[in-house]
């Protein structure tokens, strides 16, 4: 009877997870990372054509893909449109939650979220729902209480769900960040290093500041490592001795290790990497952000003491290059904010969230 019972529980079959998360970094590494995580489980994924996924999820997971726009802001004939789109989209993914015979769905949220979440609902299967930023997207605020659970990124962002079931588990981080990763760039050891990084498309008008500022900052010793994007019709004007400039680099992990001081715009997914790694930042929140995400991001971390708030509107090159210089100048400062940036980190943020689907999968 023994041997029976054990071969049973050999041959249990893994539990069944799509994973429904598209578009941006800031979605898809928090879902990658988690999935990374759940070894038990049989994982596939949803995501949505000519997105970012097609290159980093389909060699580690089979993807499915369908055809989702984001909402409206007004009503009009465009938002009947995506609401016919909507109702076709939930049907295709009920149809590959059947057949697939899964178990349950998470998400990172998005405009992907939608479907994936109504699918899952009117199928009666259970639907984890992660919200990075403080202040929740349109679809997480809509739809999240439908979900199992909530996991939110930071303990602010309940405030604004209070339908949904929510567990504060910050937001996943590769699992490079969590290593010491080496840094490939010829930089001395002993010389302080700027690092300005404006999201995944870069930031026009901070690189614009950056570079009037960075004489200065040259003159005070310092390197600047300028991740500039892939839009900036000036990135090539400036050259120095003391200054990288690339649109963007792979080993975020070994250069945020490296750093002193970032100026960094506000997602979610960039203060993560920089509460982990524990670097003081000034963040400019990008204006035209939907709901203005990036300064509700911005204000958890100034008022903790991690970082410096910075309206694009009102900053300007002389205000940007004496806050650095002035923050250069002051060890103790900079390991203070140091200190209040590390506090804000989850390192365990994939564990708990892998945890936390296992505990709602059927």
């Amino acid at each position: 009877m023994e041997l029976v019972k054990e071969t049973n529980t050999l041959t249990k079959a893994p539990r069944r997870l799509l994973v429904a998360a598209s578009g941006t970094g800031g979605h898809l590494f928090p879902a990658i990372a988690t999935a990374q995580q759940l070894h038990d489980c049989h994982i596939e994924w949803l995501g949505v054509p000519d997105r970012m996924e097609t290159q980093l999820v389909a060699s580690l997971y089979p993807l499915h893909t369908i055809a989702v726009e984001g909402f409206q802001q007004r009503f009009g004939l465009g938002t009947v449109r995506i609401l016919g789109g909507l109702a076709s989209s939930i049907l295709q993914v009920r149809r590959l939650l059947k057949r697939g015979n899964f178990q349950g769905v998470f998400t990172t949220g998005g405009y992907i979220a939608a479907p994936a979440i109504l699918a899952a609902r009117s199928l009666g299967l259970p639907m984890i729902l992660h919200e990075s930023n403080v202040f929740p997207g349109k679809v997480t605020r809509w739809f999240s209480p439908f979900c199992s659970a909530v996991a939110i990124g930071f303990e602010a962002t309940a405030q604004y769900l209070p339908r949904a079931k929510t567990v504060v588990t910050g937001t996943p981080v590769r699992s490079q960040f969590l290593t010491r990763e080496p840094l490939n760039l010829p930089i001395p050891d002993n010389v302080p290093v700027i690092l300005v990084m404006g999201g995944s498309q870069g930031a026009v008008a901070v690189n614009q500041l950056v570079r009037q500022c960075a004489p200065a900052w040259f003159d005070a010793g310092a390197w600047v490592v300028h991740l500039t994007g892939n839009n900036d019709p000036d990135a090539e004007s400036l050259k120095h001795t003391q200054y990288i400039s690339m649109p963007f680099y792979d080993n975020m992990a070994g250069l945020l290790q490296r750093a002193n001081l970032a100026i960094s715009r506000s997602g979610a997914s960039a203060l993560t990497e920089l509460a982990v790694t524990g670097i003081p930042s000034i963040l400019i929140p990008f204006p035209y952000a939907a709901d203005d995400h990036q300064s509700f991001n911005a204000e958890v971390f100034a008022t903790s003491g991690a970082a410096f708030l910075c309206r694009q509107s009102e900053l300007t090159s002389e205000l940007l290059q004496s806050k650095v210089l002035h923050l250069l100048s002051d060890a103790e400062y900079l390991k203070k904010m140091s200190e209040a940036a590390s506090q804000l980190a989850v390192t365990d943020s994939a564990e708990r969230l892998a945890n936390l689907v296992r505990q709602f999968l059927i």
